[in-house]
């Protein structure tokens, strides 16, 4: 590889073409601006300033990458958002969420709302779908049990964008699917390692949100707040928030797009609760089964071919795992609840459309980050990032951190850390003797953690769902989804560093 040296001049241009780049995508997609037009301005408005050929950029580099991230995940961005309003409309979502209001009650609403958004998310549900089914159960439990409604979004995000996207083993968020071409790894990596962060993840929520509540109990803060100003504001409309803005933020964090949460026809005849979890647990099973016994068995020598882009089954396996079990529960939902979508057309165009925005959002990202780390002066960024003390799996959590913070995407900061560095990180973790899952394990947790700062769609979404506003929440937010997400980080960098991946 061609080693190039850069002058003083150079390399300092460089470093300010991408932070300038990165102020303007940053700065104008909080405003509500489309990441579809900010990301490839960024990375030209980057490239000129570096002196590098624009068009070719343009063309070459970002759209290349863009269409690879597409090619790669698309099948599972339309699955995922197909299922999540399939359960949506056939009032699965709704009737998992009655069945846990039922059974564990207002004293132990925390508990309810934690459990049930981890059913759904955990099963295949968009994020996003279930914020919109989830917010109207926690608001009814939270209003019977005087919790003050602050607390809400904290706990509908402890249960649905936490444990159950990037550290439950077998998870088919897309932020468990993007490692997996780039370390030969499937949905399962490391399960011991992602089931003790879950523990960690949820024991250290509970424990906050059950501490929180006590404390609002002592100082008397009921659901609207406290005394006379809460029976004020009980009479006080919600601010709507700005939908567009929403919008335009979720679709670079999630793979649902919420404009399409309002189309097709949601059934008012719930189905039992054992029929509305026969599809999770069904998106569980069979991507079990095909990642531990079908696909090690298959012969997929084929795949080497040039007609099949020269890859390999470690390549794509984990993919094909998740997309049959996302097909497999669809077919089953349907068949399931036939009578309970009596707009069935509808709702498939609507989950189809879903699934649009967001993956050409997330993948316009990814060809942001393509074009700056092909910039020279990137070869500071490389170094430093690889030079942070700890070894491949700290230098891995930072780098992974940093770009999910920036870009406020779990999926976006992932796909441009490991596009810029996963290969090298798979060379280290062979010197080093690390196993690749271990790697995957380490990447998904670090997406999920910086991630949730105040310009991710999710934060802005669930707040909009919730009636709530940052000032009101986002500390909660904050405790449980950044701070005991890095716990679990840490707890499992320690682990994997001292007995390895288990």
């Amino acid at each position: 590889m061609d080693v190039i040296i850069l002058s003083p001049f150079a390399a300092g241009l460089g470093l300010f073409a991408m932070l300038a780049s990165l102020a303007v995508l940053i700065g104008f997609a909080y405003r509500g601006w489309s990441v579809l037009l900010l990301a490839p301005f960024a990375a030209m408005l980057a490239a000129a300033i570096s002196g590098e050929p624009v068009l070719a950029h343009w063309t070459q580099t970002f759209m290349i990458s863009a269409a690879r991230f597409v090619a790669q995940f698309f099948p599972l961005f339309l699955l995922g958002a197909l299922f999540g309003k399939l359960m949506e409309d056939s009032g699965s979502v709704k009737a998992i969420a009655s069945y846990m209001t039922e059974k564990l009650g207002a004293h132990r609403a925390i508990l309810a709302v934690v459990i049930g958004g981890a059913l759904v998310t955990y099963g295949g549900v968009s994020l996003f779908v279930a914020f919109f089914v989830i917010a109207p159960m926690a608001t009814a439990l939270f209003q019977a049990a005087n919790i003050p409604r602050r607390l809400m979004p904290a706990a509908i995000a402890l249960g649905t964008s936490t444990f159950t996207m990037s550290a439950l083993p077998g998870t088919p968020a897309i932020q468990n699917a993007i490692p997996m071409p780039f370390f030969g790894t499937t949905p399962f990596a490391a399960p011991g390692l992602g089931v003790i962060a879950s523990i960690v993840m949820v024991g250290f929520g509970l424990w906050w949100l059950s501490l929180q509540q006590s404390r609002a109990k002592a100082a008397n803060e009921g659901f609207e707040g406290f005394g006379a100003a809460a029976s004020a504001s009980l009479n006080q409309p919600k601010p709507a928030p700005n939908a567009n803005l929403v919008r335009e933020r979720a679709t670079v964090s999630q793979s649902f797009d919420p404009e399409e949460i309002e189309h097709g026809h949601i059934s008012s005849d719930l189905p039992s609760f054992g029929v509305a979890m026969t599809p999770l647990v069904l998106v569980v099973v069979v991507n079990f089964v095909m990642s531990m016994i079908v696909l090690p068995r298959l012969d997929a020598d084929y795949l080497s071919d040039v007609r099949w882009g020269e890859t390999s089954l470690a390549a794509v396996g984990g993919v094909w795992g998740v997309c049959v079990a996302l097909a497999v529960a669809i077919v089953a939902l349907v068949l399931l609840n036939r009578s309970r979508l009596p707009a069935l057309r509808d709702t498939v165009d609507a989950g189809a459309n879903a699934s649009v925005l967001p993956v050409l959002s997330v993948g316009s990202l990814v060809g942001y980050g393509a074009v700056i780390a092909a910039l020279p002066a990137f070869a500071l960024v490389r170094e430093w990032v690889l030079g942070v003390g700890g070894g491949p799996l700290v230098s891995l959590a930072v780098a992974t951190n940093l770009l999910a913070a920036l870009t406020g995407s779990a999926s976006g900061g992932l796909t441009i850390a490991l596009d810029a560095l996963g290969g090298t990180y798979l060379q280290l973790a062979a010197q080093h003797g690390i196993d690749p899952a271990l790697l995957h394990r380490v990447a998904v947790i670090s997406s999920g953690t910086l991630d949730s700062l105040p310009h991710n769609g999710a934060v802005v979404t669930l707040l909009a769902v919730c009636g709530s506003t940052h000032r009101e929440s986002y500390r909660d937010i904050v405790i449980v989804g950044i701070l005991g997400a890095l716990l679990a980080l840490i707890v499992v960098i320690v682990l994997g560093s001292i007995v390895g991946s288990f």
